[in-house]
């Protein structure tokens, strides 16, 4: 079970077994670990966008430069939270799948998942 923040609020969901994770669509393409919840990070990405765009609002019109960096932050989060969920996802997805399978493939997952996590931290 997962629980997520964003914006405000909190979702908890259940991870899928690691059987219905690497479960190819119909067309034979292989599935991402993000793919079982979709709608709901498209719900998400969405209602940071209508964030993004209340910020080019408040700067059309001229809002104090305090109240802006409020929502500045609020927006930033709101990605980061985004961000930490599709990293967690990977990792039980993509990285559990390689490690699974064994071989050079894992230290590759492995190698990417901490290079994802580094950028993450720059930010």
């Amino acid at each position: 079970m997962t629980t997520t923040e964003a914006a405000g609020t909190a979702t908890t969901t259940e991870a899928p077994s690691a059987t219905e994770q690497t479960a190819a669509d119909d067309a034979g393409h292989q599935t991402h670990g993000y793919h079982h919840q979709k709608d709901e990070h498209l719900k998400r990405l969405r209602r940071i966008e209508g964030q993004i765009r209340g910020l080019q609002r408040m700067v059309e019109e001229d809002v104090y430069c305090i109240d802006i960096l409020t929502q500045v932050s609020a927006g930033t989060k709101a990605l980061q939270s985004f961000a930490l969920q599709l990293l967690e996802e990977h990792l039980r997805h993509c990285v559990a799948d390689a490690a699974v399978k064994g071989g050079d493939e894992i230290d590759a997952k492995v190698e990417e998942a901490t290079k994802a996590i580094a950028r993450m931290l720059r930010t």
